[in-house]
């Protein structure tokens, strides 16, 4: 369904939000968006037991996911299904209030502005660590209750990052990281990067899964400040799946939207070591595959979403994806040829 106007929103939503809360919606305010077809919309109230509300107004094909790869259609929402999962896992998300179905609107918890990137920007490596930590913590109580308790109901163990959706992201990055943008690999380097992205994409679809957010990163963890500390609260997690025990750690330490110093970074990847009980050696590696896998698709699906979506706001964050990506491939000389190819038509590769 296509989205509503603002006086059309706010005739078909004001009078739920009356309801829900039990005072009188005053104001409407559409919030900045990412790259999906979801909009969300902020609602003043006057009186009642809540001062504002967050509508999700959901868009066309609801059910279907552009990340969470293939298969057939849930039958439920995935933001409901898995949000139930996780508040039962302790995890820190946005309660639902209601879901109108037919008219395409999820009526949230409303989580406030104030995101991890904007606290930890232009914060020093201090600061910013005791946030990153607290990330880290929440992170390995979701991975532990994830793997004692496991539940066919929950959409997310029903599908995983196989070979194929592996490979296809890899194959994404050649489509619009490379040849969108210019730059033709020769049919022996394109050769070459068939054989290198089915070995990445084999190796990772071999590795022990369990649950991964998706996309748990600076723009996706909201903070709230109480008289205890800040409370990390989760969004965007619709898309969860099975993968490796690394994807969300790079997708928090080797975030697009912030850079961190090699020492942070060196420190907090240790840090996680210690808290999950992983094999120091064993990680360090997996980390730096997963960076290439996930970085190098990030850096086409900006460009997939500048030239398909007519978004051109994430370009400015490709440089850094890519910078990941050389730092990883330093530590990975068994791919050498691969940063050959990639320094042969991309410059920070040199």
């Amino acid at each position: 369904m296509p989205h509503l106007s603002h006086d059309d929103l706010t005739r078909t939503i004001f009078p739920v939000a009356a309801e829900l809360t039990g005072g009188r919606a005053t104001k409407l305010e559409t919030l900045p968006g990412g790259a999906s077809i979801r909009r969300y919309h902020r609602i003043t109230i006057d009186g009642g037991n809540a001062s504002t509300l967050v509508v999700m107004e959901l868009g066309d094909n609801p059910l279907k996911s552009e990340e969470a790869g293939k298969g057939a259609a849930p039958t439920e929402l995935p933001f409901i299904n898995i949000q139930r999962y996780l508040a039962r896992a302790g995890a820190s998300v946005p309660a639902i209030h209601r879901f109108d179905a037919e008219g395409g609107f999820l009526y949230l918890e409303d989580l406030g502005d104030v995101t991890f990137e904007s606290r930890v920007s232009d914060a020093n490596d201090d600061v910013r660590a005791r946030y990153y930590r607290a990330a880290i913590a929440q992170l390995v109580a979701l991975q532990r209750y994830a793997a004692e308790h496991p539940d066919n109901d929950c959409i997310a163990f029903s599908r995983g990052f196989d070979y194929d959706l592996l490979k296809w992201e890899l194959d994404h990055f050649r489509e619009y990281g490379l040849e969108a943008q210019g730059h033709q690999p020769s049919p022996s380097e394109r050769e070459e990067l068939e054989r290198i992205f089915k070995r990445i994409a084999e190796e990772l679809a071999a590795e022990p899964r369990g649950f991964v957010h998706r996309d748990y990163q600076s723009r996706n963890l909201m903070v709230q400040d109480s008289s205890i500390g800040p409370r990390l609260r989760i969004i965007d997690f619709q898309d969860a799946l099975l993968g490796t025990r690394a994807y969300d750690l790079v997708g928090l330490l080797r975030d697009s939207y912030v850079a961190l110093s090699p020492s942070l970074l060196d420190g907090l990847v240790s840090h996680y070591v210690a808290e999950a009980g992983a094999e120091a050696a064993k990680f360090g590696r997996l980390f730096d595959l997963q960076v290439v896998q996930r970085k190098l698709k990030d850096a086409g699906r900006f460009v997939f979403i500048d030239r398909v979506k007519k978004n051109p706001s994430f370009l400015a964050h490709i440089p850094n994806s890519l910078e990941y990506v050389a730092r990883s491939l330093s530590r990975l000389p068994e791919l050498e040829s691969l940063r050959e190819i990639l320094a042969h038509h991309l410059e920070c590769f040199r």
